[in-house]
């Protein structure tokens, strides 16, 4: 329940347009009880006897059930449903009495119109009052999402697929707009018909007659809630199928080229060929449900309809209630049926949409694990440069940094090498927050970066990982992105100093050419040297890279080598170094191994001490003599 209600404050923003929807509703149930009305004077003034009938809508068996409950607290109730009944009796005979059976019939014929028409009114206002409130919150609910994306920290995307997450914005977020909008808007307006229904039936129909046709309710009431609390689980398991098929698809379409480069096909083929049947299997038991739900309810309806007939139909053989009257129970009594039936399938849209609304609140309610301080201050240009302080570092009981104490000087270029795994990349991404150290701290002059805004400081650091990451835009775009404010002149220097205007101008649109999906209608060179011109034009103080040489050409190798080292000079660079240039170059070479600094030092000093850099020198960078 609490789940719901949570779900159903989702409502909030769109009050004034869900109270009209309910007004619409309510209009919407009487003027479909005044089209049935309608039957009333049509059978007993035009098809029968075309005369005011004897019989009372409820003759003395009320009167004789209002005499027992005098003197209880429910007699003026009871009293006054009386009064209102003969009232109303009296006017609609006085009323009817004023035509002939010619005329009466024309007057229905056109109160039937009317009443249909008005009915369909409401229903459009309805519908799409209650449509622009479900789509409302599918924008809203995507929204709110997609704001927590881009607050959550790094480690709470490296422990889910990519594929769950998406399909929390997709199919998740589906289920919850049937579940508010499409199941309330079902709920509340076959609810309201039922009300009005059964409270007519028992103003005007003999009220034992009327008790007897509320066992309809609990016939329906028990198969619902069971079956609707097995879909709700299966569900859980279809949606978790279904975002298995949008991971792998996402693995399969940004792997493309590795799966045609081994020939495997048929592996992958095979592989979504069984999640897909998974899929199909879980959804079939889903369905297997749904569609036994609607015959079952529909058969116990009428089942309960039918003991309600056989009764009723003794009150109209004893003269106890009049035949239009009867015929009006009767026509209320099927108009019952359809919205029994649609609510048990409300039932399962909810389950579906708690289902759904349980992932997609736990989402939002995920904390990140870097946080920024209420009070923390904006980082000032930096002045002196960074330290780590006894740093160590874990994935979870995984230690991958242990004790790492570092200071780089503004304008110092940092040179981080290693064996594969040791933990480079973890290091520089300690640098920008997007991790925090398990113990120790990292400082910017002498203050610690966590006292410090994650806007301010990363606003001081340019990345250039190894990984180049651009965007289904133009080129321009991608270079200034997101900065409005930066000229066409100011992107062609960044670009000039990236070596990258050359082959931009001789793209069909220059600067407003869209380069692809993460820019695959360029070459890796071409990309690298994008991101190096936006790191250019950044301008940062603090410099992180990742050099990535290894996969290019000699030309491209040289043009972003040189780029990049246009990019270093002036800037406190911490860079992972596949390059023998920059080690050279470096002020200070780490050397990480099992998590631990085991050397440090210029590349003369650390060749002459003969340990772990001179070795990985021989292996790596010495082809490049």
């Amino acid at each position: 329940m609490k789940l719901y209600l949570r779900l159903l404050k989702l409502l909030n923003p769109y009050r004034g347009r869900f109270v009209a929807a309910i007004v619409c509703m309510i209009l919407f149930s009487l003027f479909n009880l005044l089209s049935l009305s309608t039957i009333i004077p049509f059978m007993g003034r035009i098809l029968i006897t075309g005369q005011p009938s004897i019989a009372t809508p409820a003759n003395e068996e009320v009167r004789d059930g209002i005499e027992k409950v005098k003197g209880m607290p429910l007699a003026p109730f009871f009293g006054k449903v009386k009064g209102f009944k003969e009232e109303a009796r009296i006017r609609v005979t006085a009323f009817l009495d004023r035509y002939s059976r010619q005329q009466l019939l024309i007057v229905i014929v056109v109160a039937l119109l009317v009443f249909t028409f008005l009915r369909g009114l409401a229903s459009f206002g309805r519908e799409y009052l209650m449509a622009y409130i479900g789509q409302g919150i599918v924008k809203d609910l995507r929204l709110a999402l997609y704001e927590k994306l881009q607050f959550l920290s790094l480690d709470y995307f490296s422990k889910r697929r990519t594929g769950t997450i998406i399909s929390r914005l997709t199919n998740d977020v589906g289920f919850v707009d049937r579940a508010v909008s499409g199941a309330l808007r079902s709920f509340l307006q076959q609810s309201l018909s039922v009300i009005i229904f059964i409270s007519t039936m028992f103003i005007f129909i003999p009220w034992r007659l009327a008790l007897l046709s509320l066992i309809i309710v609990p016939l329906i009431a028990y198969p619902t809630a069971r079956i609707g609390k097995e879909i709700r689980k299966i569900t859980t398991r279809s949606q978790e199928k279904m975002a298995d098929i949008y991971s792998l698809l996402q693995e399969t379409i940004s792997g493309g080229h590795v799966v045609r480069a081994f020939s495997m096909e048929d592996y992958e083929i095979g592989k979504f060929r069984r999640e897909n049947l998974s899929l199909f299997q879980v959804i079939m038991k889903s369905m297997k449900r749904k569609s036994g739900l609607s015959p079952l309810v529909d058969f116990l309806a009428n089942l309960g309809g039918s003991v309600v007939l056989l009764y009723g139909g003794w009150y109209v053989l004893r003269g106890d209630i009049a035949p239009e009257y009867f015929i009006f129970f009767i026509a209320i009594l099927a108009s019952l049926a359809p919205p029994f039936t649609k609510l048990s399938k409300v039932n399962v849209d909810i389950q579906e949409g708690l289902s759904a609304g349980k992932r997609i609140f736990r989402m939002l309610d995920s904390e990140p694990s870097v946080k920024e301080k209420k009070d923390a201050l904006v980082l000032p240009e930096i002045k002196e440069g960074i330290r780590f302080l006894k740093v160590s570092f874990s994935y979870g009981k995984k230690k991958v940094l242990t004790d790492i104490n570092l200071e780089a000087k503004v304008g110092d270029i940092i040179a981080i090498v290693g064996p594969t795994g040791v933990g480079k990349t973890t290091l520089v991404n300690l640098i920008p927050r997007f991790y925090d150290p398990t113990s120790g701290h990292i400082e910017i002059d002498n203050r610690d970066i966590r006292e410090v805004t994650l806007k301010s400081l990363r606003g001081q650091m340019g990345i250039v990982t190894q990984e180049t990451i651009l965007f289904h835009d133009t080129v321009r775009k991608n270079i200034a992105y997101g900065r409005e404010d930066i000229s066409k002149e100011e992107i062609i220097s960044a670009t000039e100093a990236a070596n990258a205007h050359g082959f931009i101008t001789k793209m069909p649109e220059g600067y407003e050419t869209k380069i692809g999906d993460r820019g695959m209608r360029l070459s890796g060179g071409e990309r690298q040297r994008l991101a190096i011109a936006r790191a250019i034009l950044k301008d940062p103080a603090i410099l992180i890279l990742d050099e990535a040489t290894s996969a290019l050409d000699s030309e491209s190798e040289r043009l972003v080598q040189d780029a990049l080292d246009k990019l270093m000079k002036g800037r406190t660079t911490f860079v992972i170094a596949h390059r023998l240039s920059t080690v050279r170059k470096a002020d200070v070479i780490v050397v990480l191994d099992q998590g631990k600094i085991m050397e440090r030092g210029r590349h003369e000093e650390l060749l002459t001490n003969g340990g772990l850099y001179k070795r990985l020198y021989e292996m790596q960078f010495q082809q490049e003599y």
